[in-house]
């Protein structure tokens, strides 16, 4: 779908419970009857306060003065019914049910206004996503993949998760991460990382030294100028990344993990961790790195990958993927989400005990479980690919 056809008009995503407004009335003409009819010693107009702030909570601010109007006239109709309508009580009663239905439609003014905005924000934030990170195929190759990306605030969608794959001469090359932080700023790193590697796999070289390219395009932009209140995020910046390399033929894929989440595989109903022997830091942080040159150098020394070879330590380690097999990446989110206890979702217990067919069903399991168990409500965004090897052609 085009991101741009999300930017529906904004009206179109705020409530509209018709049936509801038949509520308030309702209970006007209730308390109004009751009310008349009630000894002259039971007063029940005061109830009818009830009827523009009910109205206020699902109705707009027009609809909520027109129910505050109704009760109004509705009081001003038991008074003069009853004893008077300048009776002192009734008088009271009236001038409190005014002063109240002005200030629930100034309230339902104020909501409504902040709903549209969270839902122009939402929109706008889908858009940026789905444009800066389009969704994967669900065939490449002999891949089948299915990704999902679970937002922490449901309002803003604005975070530095990644994924995303590209072709190679062989087979398909695939990264997943995280950028430290939130909000525009995490998602303009996030698409200059997924620009770089894009533009590193069509130049097709090995994947450390790929990965040595990102880390230090990444870097360069952490030791660059840094805007007006940036200062310290220019030193604290950093992407945890898992970047892979998958053949179309063969039983296996090589794995570069910058202080990601090690990826899980799934064969024959057993789960299996993939830990590299030897992680390096995220992206960014590769001055950490032993005979490390300056990012600027790297970069400059890039075209060749003798050199870009020789200054990272960058390791690709292999890993089994045969036919059937289900390789499963995930963000931090995933795995940090707690639940009502404090305690962390435990992903590899739970991920044994699916019995989905296919790469898309078993996210769909998954994010329907995580949810669960965060009580709906993530602390930190959540994103997912799973990729299933099948038979070659």
């Amino acid at each position: 779908m085009s991101p741009l056809r999300i930017l529906r008009p904004l009206h179109e995503d705020l409530p509209r419970p018709r049936a509801l407004i038949a509520v308030p009335f309702a209970l006007i003409a209730a308390v109004t009857v009751l009310d008349i009819t009630a000894p002259p010693d039971i007063h029940l107009g005061p109830f009818l306060v009830a009827a523009p702030a009910l109205t206020a909570s699902f109705a707009g601010p027009r609809t909520t003065a027109i129910v505050g109007a109704v009760a109004v006239l509705a009081q001003s109709l038991v008074g003069f019914v009853r004893t008077s309508i300048n009776d002192l009580n009734h008088t009271y009663q009236i001038a409190a049910l005014f002063l109240i239905s002005v200030i629930v439609t100034f309230f339902a003014h104020v909501r409504v206004r902040h709903a549209r905005e969270m839902s122009h924000l939402r929109w706008v934030a889908q858009a940026v996503q789905r444009v800066v990170m389009p969704a994967l195929p669900e065939r490449t190759g002999t891949l089948r993949i299915a990704s999902r990306y679970l937002a922490a605030e449901a309002e803003a969608q604005l975070g530095g998760d990644l994924y995303a794959l590209a072709r190679t001469a062989g087979g398909t090359r695939v990264i997943i991460g995280d950028v430290r932080g939130k909000g525009l700023e995490a998602m303009g790193e996030a698409a200059q990382v997924l620009g770089a590697f894009r533009a590193l796999t069509r130049q097709e070289p090995s994947l450390p030294h790929a990965v040595a390219q990102l880390e230090a395009g990444v870097a360069a932009g952490r030791d660059g100028p840094q805007a007006d209140g940036d200062a310290d995020r220019g030193t604290e910046s950093f992407v945890t990344a898992a970047v892979l390399d998958i053949p179309d033929t063969g039983p296996e894929f090589s794995l570069v993990s910058c202080g990601h989440p090690a990826p899980l595989l799934l064969r024959s109903g057993q789960v299996r961790t993939l830990g590299v022997r030897e992680p390096a830091p995220p992206l960014g942080l590769g001055a950490l790195l032993a005979d490390a040159p300056d990012a600027a150098d790297a970069i400059n020394a890039a075209d060749t990958a003798d050199t870009a070879e020789a200054w990272t330590p960058f390791t690709a380690q292999k890993f089994p993927f045969g036919v059937g097999d289900i390789l499963l990446l995930f963000t931090d989110g995933v795995i940090e989400s707690r639940d009502s206890a404090g305690r962390f979702y435990p992903l590899s217990e739970r991920i044994a005990t699916f019995r989905a067919a296919g790469p898309d069903a078993l996210l769909g399991d998954l994010c329907a479980d995580l949810l669960r168990h965060a009580d709906g409500s993530l602390g930190d965004d959540a994103a997912m690919v799973a990729i299933e090897r099948l038979p070659a052609p």
